[in-house]
């Protein structure tokens, strides 16, 4: 016999990394209200810019001025528990498992087909039958370019103006100023001299 917990336990072991029941009443109640805001959201036309910011005022945590997210947008909660700074721009199928809290820094670049996960569930058969999870923090660090397909699983960190290549699976934290890629993400070197001079292979900067 499992332990019980009340609705309100259950919402604190949910954003406490501690095994929860996703099926509570009350944590679903609330879940299908972020759900119908990302609907509307994701039904605007694109010339609905003004619409777009209110929506996203109302489905985030925090959300700072300058964002522009291409929809279909999905998240699990709508972008309730995700906290964006400014100006971070997000292209077409990001998919935010947001059960837990996501923290994602000013400038921030994200591009089509991204997924941020902070769910995970037990490895023991019989605790996913009873649908259990838990929830572990992702945070992402300022003016991040993130790739096309990328995976960023729960608990990871992505320091300050790192580029994570497209197609990664990002397992572990990984530093500031680095570019990263592969499956599992590692570093593959440090941003340095050469981007000053070369934006994409041996194509010169001009500006």
């Amino acid at each position: 016999m499992r332990k019980q917990f009340s609705s309100e336990e259950e919402k604190q072991r949910m954003m406490s990394g501690k095994l929860y029941l996703t099926t509570d009443e009350e944590i679903v109640a609330e879940q299908k209200i972020c759900l119908e805001r990302l609907y509307d959201y994701n039904h605007t036309r694109p010339s609905q810019k003004e619409e777009r910011e209110r929506l996203l005022k109302e489905m985030f945590a925090e959300i700072g001025e300058g964002v522009y997210l291409e929809p279909p947008f999905h998240a699990n909660w709508g972008g309730y528990h995700v906290h964006m700074g400014k100006n971070v721009y997000a292209n077409f199928n990001l998919t935010l498992v947001d059960d837990g809290e996501i923290y994602i820094g000013d400038y921030t670049m994200i591009g089509p087909n991204v997924n941020i996960v902070t769910a995970g569930h037990p490895i023991l058969p019989e605790l996913r039958e009873e649908v259990y999870q838990f929830n572990i923090p992702v945070h992402i660090g300022r003016n991040v370019w993130i790739g096309a397909g990328v995976t960023i699983l729960p608990g990871v960190t992505i320091g300050d103006n790192s580029v994570i290549g497209a197609g990664s699976v990002v397992t572990k934290d990984i530093p500031a100023d680095v570019v990263a890629v592969g499956n599992p993400c590692r570093i593959l070197r440090p941003i340095g001299e050469r981007d000053e001079v070369y934006y994409y292979k041996d194509r010169k900067i001009d500006l």
